[in-house]
């Protein structure tokens, strides 16, 4: 079992920034890569961001790009999600997730799941 915990969210205003972390434990944190999702009010969960067990390779969906950054300290069992120049329609309570070996942008592929956290970005 692999237990995520994601703090860091809030309410920001258009153009501002927020840093989202999610701290693991369990299982060894280096052995999965991890995701970030979204999911507004009515809508599918959507892909935000991976990053592979090194931290090295790292993927973004499209509306993100140049806004977030994704990142993991694996010594510290975190991964974080750094968002930038935030929308309102970046507001969602956002998951990280964990899945073993390799990243994806499927949520349904995933193992584990934290509770969220709710990012507000107010116009």
């Amino acid at each position: 079992q692999v237990q995520l915990v994601e703090s860091g969210g809030g309410l920001a205003q258009a153009g501002g920034s927020l840093r989202l972390s999610c701290a693991a434990s369990g299982r060894t944190f280096r052995n999965y890569a991890m995701g970030w999702f979204r999911q507004a009010p009515g809508q599918e969960r959507e892909f935000v961001a991976g990053i592979s067990l090194s931290g090295i390779g790292t993927r973004y969906a499209d509306s993100m790009k140049g806004r977030f950054t994704i990142s993991r300290d694996n010594a510290k069992n975190t991964v974080y999600l750094q968002m930038n120049s935030l929308k309102p329609e970046d507001t969602a309570v956002y998951y990280c997730a964990a899945r073993a070996i390799t990243y994806s942008a499927y949520a349904a592929e995933y193992d584990y799941w934290g509770q969220g956290t709710q990012v507000t970005v107010s116009s």
